[in-house]
């Protein structure tokens, strides 16, 4: 370069370098012109090498990274401090990797968002407010998992145990003997309070017990809607899920709802709702053989929702299927022995003992056998179930059964067929052989050959058979003869039972085999006595 081609001075600028020694010189346009041609060629040179580079890197593929990464919209201006040219080239190491030091950081969840970790979204309903969101179903998710659900097998449980009509005193007092708390008698059954353990309990040991419901939701109700808002506001989720069966029964006393049906609807409809929002599926319907098993109940003003614990009813003990003509349920069997003040020790005689129903309940309590340790239960489905607690309990019922009893416990049947099916369902409820005495005799002759104790029995009259219209006249002029200081308890739906037997009964129990009205007429032998 010539000197003519150089700018004036006065239009040229110094620059001072500190160079590595420390001192410092001035560079001005007067330096060779073999320096600035070997500069200017050097300058040349890494200006194409860096457009080669942009251009080769333009022309190249995107890397796996680059390519899930969204492109950037028209005219999106980039964050400050960022190179505004071609994006850098990234390695093709996995991310996240602890053994690869040159993989990009990943960015923390709470910066992604752009608010400090501890902080949480505030819960959205959809309606709060005058704030609506168009997304039910997505706020509903969001809310229960932000909302940690509570264990619901923790504290004191008010739950209801139903029964046989006239059998509530007594299974007041049994369940007083579980060591549940707040018990009181209601109407066809027993209000009680209790932990979880104690609702396993009152399953695993109630003799006289039909269900076992434990209370989940209650509030004052005027129509039908607030069934429907009480039903959808019930924490369902915290027991069941879209993977369980459901069923729901209603029943009513002096309720002012028209349609019962239409109620069972709404608590059916409000329950799907609220686990399809939550859970994204609905349970479904089983009438038969359900998983979980809803009952609302309706008084004058309130409406209640129970969650049923047992399942099948617990008069299923699990051991018949052979029955006679006119069986009674076991838990009515097991009712009519309380009622009568019966306890094991004291003979027992059924000289009508057809299916062997009472022989068997009197057995198991002489043996001590819980009533559920041969069969299933609903709360056994139930979410959080602890099946671990559930196989203690059953071992300790186990563990306590005896192999034999103190007194006898007889049974007369003159059928030979019905005698066989008996032996079955003594088999099936594995009570040992030498513990019911099933013979084949006739009530209306046979002589007990043990000392006086009770007889109990749901004798053949008018219902079961037709007999004779003295087959009664006959058997309580034998009972007179031949059991003198026996106790006598007979069940029937014939209220003038007494007056064919010629005995005045010293106590009338009104109680209920199914949906048939009957009495359990209680008499006291003495020789001639009571004669009319």
């Amino acid at each position: 370069m010539s000197d003519s081609d150089q700018k004036p001075p006065s239009s040229t600028k110094t620059l001072t370098i500190k160079r590595s020694g420390g001192n410092e010189s001035t560079r001005d346009p007067g330096l060779s012109a073999k320096r600035n041609a070997t500069g200017a060629r050097a300058h040349r040179l890494a200006r194409l090498k860096v457009e080669k580079q942009k251009t080769e890197r333009h022309e190249q593929p995107a890397e796996p990274s680059e390519q899930r990464r969204p492109p950037r919209s028209p005219g999106a201006v980039r964050p400050a401090g960022r190179d505004a040219g071609p994006a850098r080239q990234k390695s093709s190491a996995p991310r996240n990797r602890p053994d690869n030091n040159n993989a990009p950081r990943t960015r923390p969840e709470h910066l992604r968002h752009g608010r400090p970790s501890d902080e949480r979204r505030p819960d959205r309903s959809v309606h709060t407010g005058n704030t609506h969101t168009n997304e039910p179903q997505a706020v509903s998710r969001r809310q229960a998992r932000a909302q940690p659900d509570r264990n619901p097998y923790e504290g004191l449980h008010r739950a209801f145990a139903s029964c046989p009509r006239g059998l509530e005193e007594v299974l007041a007092a049994e369940l007083n003997s579980i060591g549940l708390k707040a018990v009181r008698a209601g109407r066809a059954g027993v209000h009680f309070e209790g932990e979880w353990i104690s609702i396993q309990k009152a399953n695993l040991y109630s003799r006289l017990a039909t269900r076992i419901l434990v209370e989940v939701a209650q509030r004052p109700v005027n129509q039908e809607s607030d069934i429907a808002d009480l039903a959808r506001a019930t924490r369902w989720e915290s027991w069941f899920g879209p993977d369980h069966t459901l069923r729901v029964d209603t029943s009513a006393i002096n309720s002012p709802m028209k349609s019962l049906q239409f109620c069972n609807l709404l608590v059916k409809d409000g329950i799907c709702d609220r686990l399809r929002d939550i859970e994204g599926a609905r349970p479904s319907i089983d009438t038969v053989r359900p998983d979980a098993r809803v009952h609302l109940f309706l008084s004058d003003t309130t409406a209640t929702l129970y969650l049923d614990t047992s399942g099948e009813s617990l008069f299923k003990r699990g051991w018949r299927f052979d029955k006679g003509q006119a069986p009674i349920r076991e838990n009515l069997a097991a009712g009519l022995l309380a009622l009568t003040g019966w306890k094991p020790g004291t003979p027992l005689l059924d000289p009508f003992c057809g299916s062997a129903t009472i022989l068997i309940e009197a057995a198991w309590m002489a043996l001590d056998i819980a009533p559920g340790i041969n069969r299933p239960f609903a709360f056994e489905r139930l979410r959080h179930h602890d099946a671990l607690q559930w196989q203690s309990l059953r071992r300790e019922a186990s563990d306590r059964i005896l192999t034999e009893t103190t007194a006898p416990i007889i049974g007369f049947e003159i059928s030979s067929e019905t005698l066989e099916m008996a032996r079955r369902n003594l088999t099936r409820a594995r009570v040992p052989a030498n513990v019911v005495n099933l013979l084949h005799a006739d009530a209306c002759q046979e002589e007990c050959p043990v000392a006086p104790g009770l007889i109990l029995t749901n004798p053949p009259y008018g219902i079961r058979l037709e007999a004779e219209k003295d087959l009664m006249t006959l058997w309580a002029s034998h009972l007179k003869q031949a059991y003198a200081g026996w106790q006598v308890g007979v069940i029937s739906a014939d209220l003038e039972l007494p007056s064919a037997m010629r005995l005045k009964p010293r106590r009338r129990v009104p109680v209920f085999n199914g949906a048939l009205d009957c009495r359990l007429f209680l008499f006291d032998l003495v020789s001639g006595g009571y004669q009319k």
